[in-house]
């Protein structure tokens, strides 16, 4: 763990608790697993005799808390164990479909909005008693409506007055759509980390012989939306960037949207080029599909697809046939949202682990320590591609 001189000279706030929620209790396992591993290393002299380091250091900082359901669908949740002046996080990923729930007899897989319900309750549940609550949702709840085109709702907007109308303290998500929505709590804390050192670490660790410099590498955007992280990342790499932009027939409306005619791309030459095609979210893939497939229209030597949320809510099978016909070559998502576990057989899939980072920012949080060092990656990233290429093929930590 980076910086660990910080904590060292710094108090917890309080005894740190983590409530996950059952979509999110698999990362929510690892993260524990890194902190009293983090927790052992620190403060060992401090911890058995200082009152303020009481509960410091532990096995497990998993609090005995569930969200039940009746059989009319209602719920409620329950903490099974005191959570008085504890500084307490909660763990939610609202595109778990994975988790069932039962109503009137039927089978209901669970809803983004299902799952926001249940984080509520939960705060609920706290009734006041935890010193601090914290909440940690990677994929933003209704991220992607962030803004008006005529007569709209504004739900990620609210949801968050929401929640910190019910006390939460501090906020934190991944790669929001548009991280602008924070100034709906212009007063609370909100942290918008994003996952390109992920992204380049997972990609030197998978591939020997890639050459990370503007005349072998292009950094693509799939949209406009998507152009400032790609900026960024290229900038950091010290490489060419490029986009696409969607072409609209603005006259249609299918599925609550106008289609996509064409996809046009600005930029330069990229023929025999390696290109990573970097998102926010894979939904249903299309769009990054579509553009892999030009951008090997175009020669380009290999393409590498990232994003931070792999939802693939039309199922993998458009990835296989694109795969087989070497539209692409890999397909990079983080461990912050549900992933179906059939993905974990494809040969061209790559999972960058999070739960370590976020255990990270946790220790951090609970000390009320600086955590510019984890919104500041170019250092980090600039470290791990001199070390690549001083000795290829060796893993890469």
């Amino acid at each position: 763990m980076p910086n660990l001189h910080e904590l060292e000279n710094a108090m917890p706030v309080a005894p740190l608790k983590i409530a996950a929620l059952p979509s999110a209790k698999a990362l929510g396992e690892k993260i524990n697993k890194y902190l009293a591993e983090y927790r052992k290393s620190i403060h060992n002299d401090k911890v058995k005799t200082d009152p303020a380091f009481q509960g410091y250091s532990e096995d497990n900082y998993l609090v005995d808390a569930e969200t039940l359901r009746f059989g009319s669908g209602e719920g409620k949740a329950v903490f099974r164990e005191s959570i008085r002046g504890k500084d307490l996080f909660l763990l939610v990923d609202v595109c778990n479909h994975s988790i069932t729930y039962q109503m009137n007899g039927y089978t209901n897989h669970m809803s983004p909005d299902d799952h926001y319900q249940d984080l509520k309750r939960v705060i609920m549940a706290c009734n006041g008693k935890a010193r601090r609550v914290n909440v940690i949702m990677p994929f933003l709840y209704e991220g992607r409506q962030h803004k008006r085109n005529g007569r709209e709702s504004l739900d990620c907007a609210y949801a968050l007055r929401e929640l910190r109308d019910m006390g939460i303290s501090n906020f934190i998500t991944f790669d929001a759509h548009d991280p602008r929505v924070q100034n709906a709590i212009p007063l609370n804390g909100f942290d918008n980390f994003t996952t390109p050192y992920e992204f380049i670490k997972v990609l030197l660790n998978a591939e020997n012989d890639l050459i990370v410099d503007k005349d072998h590498l292009t950094v693509i955007s799939l949209d406009e939306g998507a152009l400032d992280r790609a900026i960024y990342f290229a900038s950091v790499l010290g490489v060419d960037t490029g986009m696409f932009y969607k072409r609209r027939d603005y006259s249609t409306i299918v599925g609550g949207r106008n289609p996509i005619v064409a996809h046009e791309f600005l930029g330069d030459n990229i023929s025999g080029k390696d290109v990573i095609i970097i998102d926010d979210i894979i939904s249903s893939g299309q769009s990054m599909l579509d553009t892999a497939m030009q951008l090997k229209k175009m020669n380009a030597r290999r393409v590498f697809l990232c994003c931070t949320f792999g939802l693939f809510t039309d199922g993998l099978s458009d990835f296989d046939r694109a795969f087989e016909k070497g539209y692409f070559d890999k397909v990079v998502t983080t461990s912050l949202a549900y992933l179906p576990p059939e993905l974990y057989a494809r040969p061209y899939f790559i999972e960058a682990d999070m739960s370590k980072f976020v255990a990270s920012l946790i220790d951090f949080m609970n000390h009320d320590a600086s955590l510019n060092n984890a919104l500041t990656t170019t250092d980090k990233i600039h470290s791990i591609v001199d070390a690549y290429n001083r000795r290829r093929g060796v893993k890469l930590t």
